[in-house]
């Protein structure tokens, strides 16, 4: 930046606005700072600017020479200040007349020469600003200055979502909609614009750029104080490292949930940091199982880590024994014949033919599963066709590639379809809401059918049909100011804190999954179960009942009622005279 002018806007305008950096770090705020819109106005119009100054001078300076006469017709000139006021209301078209008294022939020809001169100096500087609005490194880099600047006035804790494609829009719909907030990046514009478009509750900053460049990510947030994680959802592997890695270097610790379809790329994830690596298709194979022997738990799984509003899904009734064929020849198809070789049963796998026909064999009749599972939605659907006519009853699976035949799928009848975006979106919410909720889910499989059904009864008298809310409390003097003297006394009952604090016989109408205790994780704890200082609680239920049990965790007079049923004075006065009654 040798330009003294370019030196003293960058120090003015960008230099204020940047966080300190560690100097290992310094470098990648460059190319940001390189392609500010400042820089880009004062370069692209240096030349419009200067012909405007020139064609003004000349113009002043050439009026102020021109000769005229007074009103007694004396030779007058006018000075410097008189022709540079003329000429500024001139040529910005505004013109209140000749001054100090009528122009002579020179001093008008002169005046006709400057106009029509300062005419071709506005056009020309008119058509190099419009052309400036439009050009796309301009534009680019105003909507990453408007971006950088509402990141950095976030208000509250963000995550970073690397990648707005399908997976993307589910994980940030569901987190605008459990109240949190997220930056998003995607190299696809229209995502973007998509996103912009979209119903949010709280505006979501985005931004087009390529998630695989460092820089991309710290203007994204990446050492904000606020940043407390990191999605990467793109659906390139190697971007998803790319931002695995990145994040590791740059801010090691940070939580990070990646996405990825290779075994081998899943590895090297693994290689920085501890990052949660989501396999759609591996994860399928573990989700088929589950459905298999577990339908309840697989049933609860589904609905506890969808989107607030949705409603609890149908239960599935799968086979229990009998011979699967897998119809396909790619990665998905391989993985899901080893997982279900993996748990004991007979499987055959069908390759299509060059063609992309199929033929399935005589033995559908008495299979009891079919998984089409070949990557190409109209052959899937064809398979599950050709499977359901063949074979009524048999248990069919499918993998569901593209989004736009979404209805195609529901009109098939399929029983089980693999949605890669959705697999992975219920896995990150879990993991979002609450760093347990997806052990217990998985847990839960293994309790048995009785306990999850158990569960589902709990959660749909306390919560109906809709998805409840999952929230964390922490039983400590910060998370719950109000009980913990009453817990630093001695272990209280999960029952007596889970009172309603209006009619403290009756329960709050919250549902414990998960209490926590020095590490340890206990799944859905009894009634009677103690509660000391520094336990944390995974609970579910409605909205209501959050707030209601929030006034109890932070009121100590509700506190004292809900535990004790004793009234606590909560004014001056009738502590005054309580503690004159005793």
């Amino acid at each position: 930046m040798g330009n003294p002018l370019l030196t003293f806007w960058h120090r003015l305008l960008v230099a204020p606005t940047q966080r300190p950096r560690p100097a290992h770090l310094s470098l990648l705020d460059e190319p940001a700072a390189a392609s500010a819109p400042i820089f880009l106005v004062l370069r692209r119009m240096r030349a419009p600017l200067i012909v405007l100054i020139l064609i003004f001078a000349i113009s002043v300076v050439g009026l102020s020479l021109m000769p005229g006469t007074d009103a007694e017709g004396q030779p007058h000139r006018l000075s410097f200040f008189d022709s540079f006021y003329f000429m500024s209301y001139t040529a910005t078209t505004i013109g209140y007349g000749e001054i100090p008294y009528p122009f002579s022939t020179a001093q008008r020809m002169w005046v006709t020469f400057s106009i029509y001169l300062a005419v071709v100096g506005w056009a020309y500087a008119i058509g190099m600003m419009l052309a400036l609005l439009q050009d796309r490194s301009f534009r680019q880099a105003v909507a990453t200055e408007r971006f950088r600047g509402a990141v950095a006035r976030l208000p509250e804790p963000f995550l970073l979502v690397a990648g707005y494609g399908r997976t993307g829009q589910l994980v940030g719909r569901a987190l605008d909609a459990i109240g949190r907030r997220f930056v998003a990046i995607d190299i696809d514009p229209d995502r973007i614009d998509a996103l912009d478009l979209d119903a949010l509750r709280a505006d979501a900053p985005a931004l087009v750029a390529d998630a695989r460049a460092p820089a991309v990510l710290v203007r994204a947030g990446l050492l904000h104080d606020r940043c407390v994680g990191v999605l990467a959802l793109t659906d390139d592997d190697e971007a998803n490292l790319a931002v695995v890695m990145t994040t590791e270097l740059v801010r090691p610790g940070l939580p990070v949930i990646a996405r990825t379809s290779s075994v081998v790329v899943g590895d090297r994830m693994a290689a920085f940091g501890r990052p949660v690596v989501i396999n759609p298709y591996d994860d399928f194979g573990d989700h088929l199982r589950v459905a298999l022997h577990a339908p309840t738990a697989y049933q609860l799984r589904q609905w506890l880590t969808s989107p607030p509003g949705s409603r609890l899904p149908d239960v599935t009734d799968p086979p229990l024994a009998g011979s699967w064929l897998v119809v396909g020849d790619t990665p998905f198809s391989a993985e899901v014949a080893r997982d279900l070789r993996e748990d004991g049963l007979p499987v055959q796998v069908v390759a299509p033919g060059d063609d992309r026909s199929v033929d399935l064999p005589s033995g559908l009749s008495t299979a009891a599963g079919v998984v089409a599972a070949a990557g190409d939605d109209t052959f899937n659907l064809s398979v599950v066709e050709q499977a359901r006519r063949r074979n009524p009853d048999v248990f069919v699976v499918a993998q569901h590639v593209l989004p736009a035949n979404r209805p195609l799928y529901d009109a098939s009848g399929a029983d089980l379809v693999l949605v890669s975006a959705e697999v992975v979106a219920h896995e990150v919410l879990a993991r979002v809401q609450s760093p347990v909720l997806w052990q217990f889910l998985r847990d839960l499989a293994r309790a048995g059918e009785p306990a999850a059904q158990a569960l589902r009864e709990r959660l749909v008298v306390a919560c109906g049909e809709q998805v409840p809310l999952l929230w964390t409390v922490t039983l400590s003097p910060d998370g719950a100011p109000a009980l913990a003297p009453h817990l630093s006394r001695g272990p209280v009952r999960l029952a007596d804190v889970l009172r309603s604090p209006q009619h403290r016989d009756s329960p709050v109408g919250a549902v414990p999954l998960v209490l926590l205790r020095d590490g340890s994780a206990h799944h859905l704890p009894a009634d009677d179960t103690e509660v000391r200082l520094g336990d944390c609680l995974l609970l579910a239920g409605r909205p209501a009942v959050r707030r209601a049990l929030g006034t109890t965790m932070e009121d100590a007079a509700t506190a004292a009622y809900v535990l004790s049923g004793s009234e606590v004075p909560t004014t001056w006065v009738g502590r005054a005279l309580s503690r004159t009654s005793r």
